[in-house]
């Protein structure tokens, strides 16, 4: 009896499946064409699309080699793409665990970062370097800890205020060219060195401060707050791209935006904001 109830439930089975052959091919099609445009879409403007167009060049010139009979060049190509999942992860290795980071994130960690108040903190202290044109590098940790690719710095571990952020960044700070590290709502280091960007598509106008910031976000998921020592201009980078000429209230919006964070019932207007950092450094 078992196995007539398993055979009838089989052939019912097999009937549902191959009537809906057609749409399990689009369902098929769709999950791989997102795919292929979610990827695409995170490596654009990365070092990860010029490294993905260099294996497609080497792709295309083993085919051609195959077809051209050029048994030397298909040989070498051959043994070298042999390998070619092994060589993905190696090549990109910070992207996939940047992206897999994304996904269980957005699967199982579905808990945002409620730091409007250290949030807070650091617009208030960028809008008063800013007005005084003192030079600023504030990486925000988000999943990832930058240990891997932040050089030196002192370890502070100390509640982040603005005027903490203010003095170590003063000219007369010992520690005031290198980096800040913030890591849950606390000034986890400073003076920090941060990885410089290689990419050759950046402007000649970007100086090490922002070149620091876009190569430390591509290498991490860490957002980079730079405010120019030469223009006095606040810009945000996240995931290598850069956010320019963000004024205080625009700050803020991006930075809750990009951290899932909320504003504050105390967060103060935008009238306090400006004049606020001016008091800030006149000491």
């Amino acid at each position: 009896m078992t196995w007539l109830v398993y055979t009838w439930l089989l052939e019912r089975w097999e009937s549902f499946a191959e009537n809906f052959q057609p749409l399990r091919d689009s369902l098929d099609i769709l999950v791989v064409a997102w795919c292929v445009y979610w990827l695409l879409m995170r490596i654009k403007g990365t070092r990860a699309a010029q490294m993905a167009l260099g294996l497609l060049v080497l792709v295309l010139a083993w085919r051609l080699s195959d077809l051209l009979e050029l048994a030397t060049v298909s040989f070498l190509l051959d043994n070298f793409l042999s390998s070619g999942l092994l060589i993905l992860i190696v090549i990109f290795q910070a992207d996939v665990r940047r992206a897999l980071t994304r996904v269980g994130r957005g699967l199982f960690a579905p808990a945002r970062m409620h730091q409007a108040h250290a949030i807070e903190e650091i617009v208030r202290a960028c809008q008063a370097l800013a007005q005084r044109r003192v030079g600023a590098l504030i990486a925000i940790e988000r999943e990832l800890q930058t240990d891997e690719f932040v050089e030196d710095g002192t370890v502070l571990d100390a509640e982040l205020s603005r005027d903490l952020l203010i003095s170590l960044f003063l000219p007369y700070s010992p520690l005031h060219d290198g980096a800040v590290v913030v890591r849950r709502g606390r000034v986890f280091s400073a003076g920090c060195i941060l990885p410089l960007a290689t990419r050759g598509d950046l402007p000649s106008a970007f100086g090490t401060r922002h070149r620091a910031a876009i190569g430390l976000t591509e290498e991490t998921d860490a957002l980079v707050v730079v405010v120019s020592e030469e223009s006095g201009r606040i810009a945000l980078v996240a995931s290598g791209e850069i956010r320019p000429d963000l004024d205080g209230p625009r700050l803020r919006q991006a930075l809750l935006e990009l951290t899932g964070g909320e504003p504050s019932v105390e967060t103060p207007t935008d009238k306090d904001v400006v004049a606020d950092p001016a008091r800030a450094l006149e000491t």
